[in-house]
């Protein structure tokens, strides 16, 4: 119902399934990009956008959680509020990502598009495929990850670490068996939110100490595990990849992966102001971030 009142909203041409959003927000803060997030995602339940695709950036850099994830037991507050990091909760699942040097992406759109599997495996396969055809766009040999064993499976039911980048999940982009991006997603609404992080660089060290370990061996282990499961762009390249040239490499693969039109898209003065108070209400409220 929400997708005819958009068809008659917007007029036909607007709105073909071919034709969505783009926002490149740039750097917001970890509660803002939240607020955002959420915010599309109800604008779209509500017909009033077409899908859509955002890129940003996180300023001051930032630490989320999962939404199933338990903030004191498993995260070093101290240390993420001694490096001067954000912090949120996300609306999605998976687990603790530092947001820093990186390009974060987010999609919106309605479980009813017809390009957009019913299983959440598949649907996570269709989006990631911009992911796949970006990372070729910057020269790399990116592919999907598959659990191919019980173990790895196993994981997936129940992680045996707080630290997203410890292991690639379903449908997530790997380079030579190391995990170069990881993403999470939701459906609320009739609407599926797919966001994620696309490692430009990566700081394994402070990663590491922003998590509670049950003890000294076990952070060590990780310590080892990291390099051998987790990758950056820039670590694969020669010559050092851009925010910018990323934005255009990922933006074109999104493109080219779901046969679509990306249309530039700016806020109103009334939409910036639902996604503050949805922000100061939700994103920025302890309430949300440090609930049991």
């Amino acid at each position: 119902m929400a997708m005819l009142h958009l068809l008659m909203d917007l007029g036909g041409d607007l709105v073909k399934y071919g034709r969505w959003f783009f926002i490149n927000s740039g750097y917001c803060s970890a509660s803002y990009n939240m607020a955002l997030d959420e915010a599309l995602l109800n604008w779209h339940s509500e017909g009033l956008i077409p899908p859509v695709i955002r890129f940003y950036g996180w300023q001051p850099a930032a630490l989320s959680i999962g939404y199933f994830q338990k903030a004191e037991t498993e995260i070093d507050l101290d240390r993420v509020k001694e490096l001067g990091l954000g912090f949120v909760r996300r609306p999605t699942g998976g687990r603790g990502v530092l947001h820093e040097h990186e390009l974060t992406y987010s999609v919106i759109v309605s479980e009813e598009h017809p390009d957009m599997p019913e299983s959440v495996t598949e649907a996570y396969r269709i989006i990631s495929g911009g992911l796949l055809e970006g990372f070729k766009n910057l020269g790399l040999d990116a592919y999907f990850s598959v659990p191919d064993t019980e173990e790895k499976l196993a994981d997936l039911k129940k992680p045996k670490s707080a630290v997203c980048f410890d292991a690639p999940s379903w449908y997530e982009m790997v380079v030579e068996g190391k995990k170069v991006a990881g993403s999470a997603q939701t459906r609320q609404k009739g609407v599926i939110l797919q966001h994620g992080a696309i490692l430009i660089n990566l700081d394994a060290e402070k990663l590491l100490s922003l998590f509670r370990f049950s003890n000294a061996e076990a952070k060590e282990k990780m310590r080892r595990k990291i390099p051998h499961k987790a990758v950056s762009i820039n670590s694969l390249r020669s010559e050092q990849a851009t925010m910018e040239e990323c934005v255009e490499a990922f933006k074109k693969g999104f493109q080219t992966s779901l046969e679509i039109e990306l249309e530039p898209y700016i806020l109103t003065s009334e939409q910036m102001e639902y996604v503050k108070s949805l922000e100061e209400e939700k994103y920025a409220a302890d309430s949300w971030n440090f609930k049991a």
